[in-house]
């Protein structure tokens, strides 16, 4: 700690800014969401259904927007003292209770969830009001997250004690008005757009912890059946899966895509950047989930369909966004591997829906191999010779 009592401080901007890293509170800070997306996956497991990928989802996002929230807000104000740790603290807090209600958060736990969510979200309101008070440059920007992100809480908190299913129309106003607060901020970010170094690591640290799960699921696989042959090559397709996920969206962050929008005068490639990682994190947690499954399944059998959609729709999920990052320049910008990115979805799509009756070692080995497809093109591309020819194929 630098200071015992240090008002928050603008940690952006080209003139100012400085390389940057995660901090040790920022690392522990993501240790109550490792808990929280365990704990989610947990439960998603024991409901694998239509319903059940919906409540994943529904459960997911304020768990992320929590996350992303309080790393935005560091990423431009952040100050080692006492008041932000207690605050940090106080976060900690709502996500752990957050995890605690999550098994029945569309149930019975749900009011406790919605409390955690929304006090959690005034925390950070708090915050906004405080670094708008010492940093009058980026007061037009914190008023209007404070204002945005207070009437969201707001929503949550009174859901808690709004009857089921009324609570949830509630819910989805308040999570639409969160997710549209930054949108409609706009013009106070272009001079106030994150950390080109420190964002990007950011996010690459939630996607670890998403991959951590792909990691996990294959441990509890393995560790609760009989070994056989099955599920030694099942457990080690689903090590390449994950190795290739983490291979083909570290490997292609290239330029920052918070320099970009800087060059370009463009926040959309920033915003874009931001709510396209939902999706790519939902996917690769409930990847983890389904590699679990295919191991726990009997291999002898045929893989029941909703485990095989699982498997294959949460990866394809994953290579659609990386295409549409890829696509949109946001990571490195190439044609070549969007088309990859998407062909390989539609591969996996096509599994979903016409391979019934496959058994779970050869759907674990379609999905894959699909991945490492991926891999073997970036390799190919990525070549001495290719990169001669032109360095942003």
């Amino acid at each position: 700690m630098t200071n015992f009592l240090q008002p928050p401080r603008l940690r952006i901007g080209e003139d100012i800014e400085e390389e940057r890293h995660a901090t040790w509170l920022e690392l522990f800070y993501d240790l109550v969401f490792v808990v929280a997306v365990s704990q989610l996956a947990h439960s998603f497991k024991e409901h694998i259904s239509l319903s059940g990928v919906i409540g994943f989802v529904v459960l997911f996002i304020p768990i992320w927007w929590s996350w992303i929230g309080t790393t935005l807000y560091a990423n431009r104000f952040d100050s080692d003292d006492v008041v932000h740790r207690l605050l940090v603290g106080l976060q900690m807090l709502t996500t752990t209770a957050m995890a605690i209600n999550i098994h029945h958060g569309l149930g019975e736990s749900s009011s406790g969830f919605a409390l955690a969510y929304g006090l959690g979200r005034v925390v950070l309101v708090v915050e906004y009001i405080r670094a708008g008070r010492h940093i009058p440059s980026a007061r037009l920007l914190t008023n209007r997250y404070a204002t945005g992100f207070a009437i969201a809480a707001s929503l949550w908190l009174i859901s808690a004690f709004i009857p089921l299913p009324w609570r949830f129309v509630l819910w989805g106003l308040g999570i639409i008005i969160d997710f549209a607060t930054p949108l409609t901020a706009r013009k106070f970010q272009i001079g106030l757009l994150p950390h080109a170094s420190h964002l990007p690591e950011r996010f690459g640290l939630f996607t670890l912890i998403v991959l951590g799960e792909a990691i996990i699921a294959v441990v509890n696989g393995v560790s609760q059946q009989k070994w056989d042959r099955f599920s030694v090559i099942c457990a080690v397709f689903g090590l390449s899966l994950a190795l290739s996920l983490w291979w083909i969206y570290f490997d292609n962050l290239g330029g920052s895509p918070i320099q970009k929008a800087r060059q370009e005068g463009k926040v959309a490639i920033a915003n874009l950047w931001l709510y396209t990682h939902l999706p790519l994190v939902i996917g690769i947690a409930a990847a983890g989930v389904g590699v679990e499954l295919v191991l726990l399944s009997q291999q002898g059998l045929a893989l029941p369909d909703p485990q095989r959609w699982l498997i294959c729709g949460s990866v394809a999920l994953c290579l659609l966004a990386i295409g549409i990052l890829h696509r949109f320049g946001v990571i490195r910008y190439c044609k070549i591997r969007s088309q990859y990115r998407f062909g390989g979805a539609v591969v996996l799509l096509f599994v979903a829906i016409f391979g019934k009756g496959l058994l779970p070692v050869l759907v674990i080995a379609v999905v894959a191999l699909v991945a490492v497809v991926q891999v073997a093109q970036d390799l190919y591309q990525n070549r001495p010779t290719t990169r001669l020819v032109d360095p942003q194929i």
